[in-house]
């Protein structure tokens, strides 16, 4: 015999609550967010949807010297630009990155405070997008470059490695060629820095882990998590990943800033489609509208999954529970 319409209908509209709920999950807002600003020339309008209100981002880079046109008319205390230099030049003597920025600073008068050097110097060009640089090379470029822009009280950031061994390695060689740079009349003295940015690709348990290794390495010194995610996997993981480690590095004080790697359509992902920020239409993904601080959009980035991907594994205990109970109403 069935139970009354009443309590069925409350109970169908627990499961739809939870349903719909469940779809809005995802990490507070945070001010450490920023935009890893990867443009692609076919889909430029992509460009203005990481600044359209509400947005949580408040900084980005894009691996250049110089700011995105596209975002000339934000201010740079309402979305900070970080300028890289990302590899070596050819002449290791080449003071273009100092120039530009201190041009930004003194003619154009944008108030730069922080600079980042070096995109996995320890990692392989092409693809794998690193700047393959010989630890000495780099060190006699950052003593052109980056010891000039201290002096002028702007931050500065250790080259970013790979999440590689080889990273920590790199660094140390780094700093060990930077000091005899700098070190006169037989007294050591050390290259300085401010933060230590950092790249991640694989699950939460090796970025924590790797960010533990940072700051047992470089004790006192804030973080930036310049590239993270986790790559070519199922839905469920990647939300998984994203919503662990974000929650994780929020409440870290020792990590300062972070930038999801993911900024482009599913369909040109080379972290897989399921790490974009976007469907290969261009709307927001669940992920990329967490990461802007908004509600879970319920797309998919394949269109072929079903929308139910949000649910996050908490709330399907409880969506489970509800189904269940609904059932036992029924009483068949």
């Amino acid at each position: 015999m069935l139970s009354s319409p009443a309590a069925i209908g409350a109970a169908l509209l627990t499961v739809l609550h939870l349903l719909v709920g469940s779809a809005v999950a995802g990490p507070l807002t945070s001010p450490k967010r920023g935009l890893v600003y990867v443009p692609n020339n076919s889909t430029r309008q992509d460009d203005y949807i990481w600044t359209q209100q509400p947005s949580d981002l408040t900084w980005y880079y894009n691996y250049e010297a110089s700011p995105s046109p596209v975002y000339s008319n934000i201010s740079q205390s309402s979305f900070e630009f970080v300028p890289m230099l990302w590899g070596a030049p050819d002449n290791l003597s080449d003071t273009t990155f100092l120039k530009t920025v201190r041009s930004l600073v003194k003619d154009k008068g944008i108030n730069i405070s922080h600079v980042m050097a070096f995109n996995e110097p320890d990692g392989s060009m092409g693809a794998h997008g690193g700047s393959n640089i010989d630890p000495d090379k780099a060190a006699q470029v950052w003593v052109k470059n980056i010891i000039p822009l201290q002096e002028m009280n702007l931050r500065v950031g250790l080259p970013a490695c790979t999440g590689a061994p080889s990273g920590l390695q790199w660094l140390k060689a780094f700093l060990d060629s930077c000091s005899k740079l700098v070190s006169t009349d037989g007294k050591t003295t050390n290259c300085t820095f401010d933060f230590v940015p950092i790249h991640w690709y694989g699950n939460f348990d090796g970025l924590a882990s790797h960010l533990g290794e940072y700051s047992a390495e470089f004790p006192n010194k804030t973080m930036w998590v310049t590239e993270f995610n986790f790559d070519n996997q199922d839905l469920e993981t990647t939300q998984a990943f994203y919503n662990m480690s974000t929650e994780y590095m929020d409440r870290l004080d020792s990590v300062g800033r972070y930038s999801l790697f993911g900024a482009f359509r599913s369909d040109v992902s080379n972290v897989g489609p399921n790490g974009a920020m976007l469907t290969a239409e261009g709307n927001l993904t669940d992920i990329g509208a967490w990461y802007l601080g908004r509600p879970a959009t319920g797309v998919s980035p394949k269109p072929t999954s079903l929308a139910l991907h949000t649910v996050a594994p908490q709330a399907t205990v409880a969506l489970l529970g509800a189904i269940f109970a609904t059932v036992s109403l029924l009483n068949f």
